[in-house]
């Protein structure tokens, strides 16, 4: 009897010391993360909603304790035994939560909470004025007055419709988890709401990761991205009736045209990532270069053909001195006969090249020797009406992918080499093994 008082009271200890609401939201809200990192990838997920469940407390409870609800049956599914580290006391303090929460009624079930979770979504979207702010936006971007003070307040609506957005976003979550796979009206319903939300999502930009320019879908709140040299920079990128035009079966990005790193990543098969951050790179690259020539000016910048020659003498030197000391032909046959977009070609070219490389990056004669190849084979696609993806880059399996056809395979011989390296070294000179040539 001794023994079960004594573990009753270290059990309402540990509840009251570790696990209390308290604690567990105000982690949430804070963003330090509640969730054990055990769980894996869903312990983002449920800190989102146990931050959502906190921000919207005071408006209804019973929505709370759905949401708490919801992110211990997801943990619960990622680790149903408690054996990841902290697990099982996140997953008793999570309970404790939902035991001090209202119950909407007499009996809940499953039913009841989605069509309850669904009603207060459609008051909770009412009450923000989501609609009326996304009017307003479009209002004010279709206007084309861009100034210091509208410009800031609209900083502030989109802070509030990125706040909005958040909660919006992650009640649609739980009740895309709630509604599984049935198929009632309710279910096609909140999927439709799913679609539409997060093409809303795009429209508003400001949630959609970049670095310093925001290039895949408009933000009217980033300042650099009305810079006019930035402007003509993006001009710069785009696509020119020089360049083999797409095939019909390649999906087109909706919320920006086409430029040549769609191009190049079509023909080679580069990452999505790699290509964003490259292309803001280069972006950026050349709109510094012509800044400091001067400040393009008028309603339509462009960028000149010094700042482009610039760029692509400082970032293509090393391989053209490569060229000079094997005493090779460079891809191209004369830099003053390449016209401005295909010096941006080749430039983007390298860079993604390199941006893709992992450790092979730190062997530049290696880096020279694959763009060599590569702005070869780009050169033979330039000449056709329709491009083509590069042979070099084709897997087995039909796709086309940079990063399995050319690098890894270099990855895995370096990787073999520098196992055995103290073998290697016993038996031969460093020299006649190590060459990348």
């Amino acid at each position: 009897m001794a023994k079960r008082i004594r573990a009753l009271d270290n059990w309402e200890r540990l509840v009251r010391a570790i696990l209390q609401r308290e604690h567990l939201l105000s982690s949430a809200a804070t963003g330090t993360g509640t969730a054990p990192a055990s769980l894996g990838g869903k312990a983002a997920d449920i800190d989102r909603i146990l931050q959502a469940a906190n921000e919207i407390e005071d408006e209804d409870p019973n929505v709370t304790r759905i949401l708490c609800e919801s992110a211990y049956i997801m943990a619960h599914a990622m680790d149903p035994n408690s054996k990841g580290r902290g697990v099982m006391q996140f997953k008793t303090a999570l309970m404790s939560v939902i035991k001090t929460k209202p119950k909407e009624g007499v009996s809940h079930d499953k039913e009841h909470d989605i069509q309850y979770l669904w009603n207060f979504y459609s008051r909770y979207k009412r009450h923000k004025r989501v609609s009326e702010m996304e009017y307003e936006q479009q209002e004010w971007i279709e206007s084309g007055t861009f100034s210091t003070n509208n410009i800031r307040e609209m900083e502030v609506r989109v802070s509030q419709m990125k706040n909005a957005y958040v909660i919006l976003r992650t009640l649609l979550d739980v009740l895309e988890f709630l509604v599984g796979d049935s198929n009632d009206r309710l279910r096609r319903q909140i999927l439709e709401e799913v679609k539409r939300i997060k093409k809303s999502d795009d429209v508003l930009g400001e949630l959609f990761p970049y670095n310093i320019v925001p290039l895949d879908v408009p933000s009217w709140t980033n300042a650099v991205g009305f810079f006019s040299e930035v402007r003509a920079a993006v001009a710069a990128i785009g696509y020119t009736p020089d360049i083999p035009r797409l095939p019909s079966s390649f999906e087109a990005p909706e919320m920006r045209k086409l430029d040549i790193f769609d191009f190049l990543q079509f023909i080679f098969g580069f990452q999505v990532d790699n290509v964003r951050n490259q292309r803001e790179n280069v972006i950026l690259t050349i709109a510094n270069a012509q800044a400091q020539i001067n400040l393009p000016s008028g309603t339509d910048p462009k960028i000149e053909d010094a700042a482009v020659t610039e760029v692509f003498c400082k970032v293509l030197d090393n391989y053209m001195k490569w060229c000079a000391h094997l005493g090779l032909r460079i891809a191209w046959k004369s830099t003053n006969e390449l016209n401005k977009t295909r010096k941006i070609i080749l430039i983007s070219l390298y860079l993604l090249i390199w941006g893709e490389a992992s450790n092979v990056r730190f062997l530049p004669e290696c880096i020279c020797y694959i763009f060599h190849n590569m702005a070869e084979e780009l050169e033979a696609v330039i000449n056709l009406q329709e491009a083509v993806p590069a042979t070099s880059c084709k897997c087995e399996d039909g796709s086309v992918s940079y990063l399995k056809s050319i690098i890894s395979p270099i990855y895995d011989t370096l990787k073999e080499v520098c196992d055995n390296y103290f073998t290697f070294v016993l038996l031969i000179c460093y020299s006649s093994f190590c060459n990348v040539e």
